[in-house]
């Protein structure tokens, strides 16, 4: 145990030192300086030239969101009518179906908006030309959409008053040519050379050592597994996700693929610093999310490596941990850490099944994705904590009795209005959600959706509400992961947390970058002897308090009513 201890301490630590330097080198990509990447120059150039985009001329916030908005609508509509009929398009060797129109609503959203939740079964779902041509692009795109978004925030952050918070054609082009692809080619190789599939081979017969015959699934596998943890987006080549043995043959490539998912998100809050020129800003920032990161990973790894007590009580020793649903390969701390990290930062990928998950494993995750500031998702994560910082500046303005200012800018009634609106919402999807599901499950269990709700969950009591409950907070937080006792491909579930997961993406997006601009356009304050320090320990302090505390109030009746009591009846 202490040797999976040590893996997942040596896992983080060589996250940050990776992260730091590619922090820095994203600041210099976005500032315009000389960079290692810059041979790109010719193709960028190339495709604004085709795409009529003029390079030089920025965008004010309401520009930014509406070129956002319009490319990822085209998007959306591409990606439906691809999943509708792919069974009549080429590259589908094992003869996959078309997806139902609900089922092709809910993945065309799903991958759209960085969420990936999969409710259909990942190889026999689509196609390896969906795969590759929708999935794997989108994957791509709606990174780099965060990413950009979270550009322009920091655009407007930096410059004392402006209405320029960038192009935002530009800044996404960038965030694939410079950022995703290079880094992704390398960990596709990595994969690849480790035993992940990267043929278009179909089904392989082999036979088993009871010697029985059985068919394995195959594919160019390894890229889409590169981006799919790069970007924060999550959803699995194959069905199982990270727990397949062919997505996630070893522990080097568990190592790999969880260092993936945190390197940009992380990233990102250094970049932050180099480019407005203010690291002590991002050090608080930083400490902020890895506090309430161990505040989640402590409990889920302690609970997860002493067992299950139920087992305890039949007398059974558990020398292992709590292995229901692991892989033995990774165990269950390298479980219990991928479990956290997966949840905060809104990736969604799974190396074991949540489901299976202890109690308290259960509630700290669920609190990942309710908070989902801590890292955060590709450029959302920043966005959604930028929400939490203008209220704790409102806030301590009201205690000091000082108007709030933020970055040289006063936080008006406008922008606290935006912040207090994004943060209700959320809260509203999540619990109207799960309370219209619950209300069908218990009134009408004989409805005809496609799965009757009766038959919605395989665990009853406080389990099964809290996998209504999971479904919506994942939606939401466009996270993906999923406690899969529920039977989620109906029309119910598919519509539902397709619209969850539309609201759930753009007005966290929409509401901090018109926030952004908003303050960027208005006069600039020079600090003083009374501005409040936003790079100190105290304010860092007073974010944090806000993030608990908005969420306790927001969440912690359903949270009661699921996995908490489903802890306590544990421990009687």
């Amino acid at each position: 145990m202490n040797t999976e201890l040590s893996g997942v301490i040596a896992c983080f630590l060589i996250t940050v030192l990776l992260a730091y330097p590619f922090g820095k080198y994203i600041a210099k990509v976005f500032n315009g300086e000389k960079t290692l990447t810059d041979f790109m120059n010719p193709l960028e150039r190339f495709i604004f030239r085709i795409s009529r985009v003029n390079a030089a001329q920025g965008m004010n916030w309401q520009e930014f969101l509406k070129a956002m908005l319009s490319i990822n609508l085209l998007w959306l509509v591409y990606a439906f009518f691809m999943f509708r009929y792919q069974s009549h398009l080429p590259l589908n060797p094992d003869g996959n179906p078309d997806m139902t129109p609900d089922l092709s609503f809910n993945t065309a959203i799903s991958f759209l908006v960085n969420c990936n939740l999969q409710d259909y079964s990942g190889e026999t779902g689509v196609t390896y030309l969906t795969q590759l041509f929708v999935i794997t692009f989108l994957q791509f795109v709606s990174a780099a959409t965060g990413i950009a978004c979270l550009i322009a925030v920091f655009k407007g952050l930096k410059e004392k008053t402006t209405n320029d918070l960038g192009n935002f054609w530009v800044i996404f082009t960038k965030t694939i040519t410079r950022i995703l692809l290079p880094v992704c080619i390398l960990i596709a190789v990595l994969l690849a050379f480790n035993g992940t599939p990267a043929s278009y081979a179909g089904k392989d017969t082999i036979t088993t050592l009871q010697g029985d015959t059985t068919q394995v699934s195959r594919g160019p596998a390894a890229g889409m597994i590169a981006i799919k943890h790069l970007g924060t987006n999550g959803g699995g080549w194959f069905g199982a996700n990270s727990a397949h043995p062919l997505e996630n043959p070893n522990y080097f490539t568990n190592m790999l693929e969880i260092i993936a998912q945190v390197l940009i998100p992380m990233a990102m809050i250094f970049a932050l610093g180099f480019y407005l020129k203010r690291k002590k800003l991002a050090y608080v920032i930083f400490g902020v999310m890895t506090v309430g990161m161990l505040c989640l990973l402590v409990p889920t790894i302690s609970t997860e490596i002493h067992g299950n007590p139920e087992i305890a009580r039949m007398g059974i020793l558990q020398p292992t941990g709590a292995m229901e649903g692991k892989e033995v390969r990774f165990g269950p701390a390298a479980s219990g850490y991928w479990s956290i990290l997966t949840t905060v930062i809104s990736t969604g990928s799974v190396n074991s099944m949540h489901d299976s998950s202890m109690a308290l494993s259960g509630l700290m995750q669920l609190l990942g994705m309710l908070v989902n500031a801590f890292y955060g998702g590709c450029g959302v994560g920043l966005l959604n904590y930028y929400i939490y910082i203008i209220i704790a500046v409102f806030i301590s303005g009201l205690m000091v009795g000082r108007t709030p200012e933020f970055m040289g800018h006063k936080v008006e009634a406008r922008e606290v209005k935006i912040a207090a609106l994004v943060t209700l919402l959320s809260a509203f999807i999540i619990k109207g959600g799960t309370a219209l599901a619950a209300y069908y499950f218990v009134h009408h269990p004989d409805i005809g959706w496609a799965v009757k709700p009766a038959n919605w969950l395989n665990n009853p009591g406080y389990h099964g509400f809290s996998e209504m409950l999971y479904q919506f907070t994942s939606a939401n937080a466009n996270n993906g992961s999923g406690f899969e006792g529920l039977a989620d491909n109906n029309a119910f579930w598919n519509i539902t947390a397709g619209i969850a997961m539309i609201l759930g993406r753009y007005l966290p997006i929409i509401g901090p970058v018109a926030i952004a601009g908003l303050l960027a356009n208005k006069k600039y304050i020079p600090e003083s002897a009374g501005t409040l320090k936003a790079d100190s320990a105290t304010f860092g302090i007073m974010t944090f308090a806000v993030i608990l505390i908005i969420t306790a109030l927001s969440y912690f009746p359903p949270l009661v009513v699921g996995p908490i009591a489903e802890y306590l009846k544990l421990l009687q």
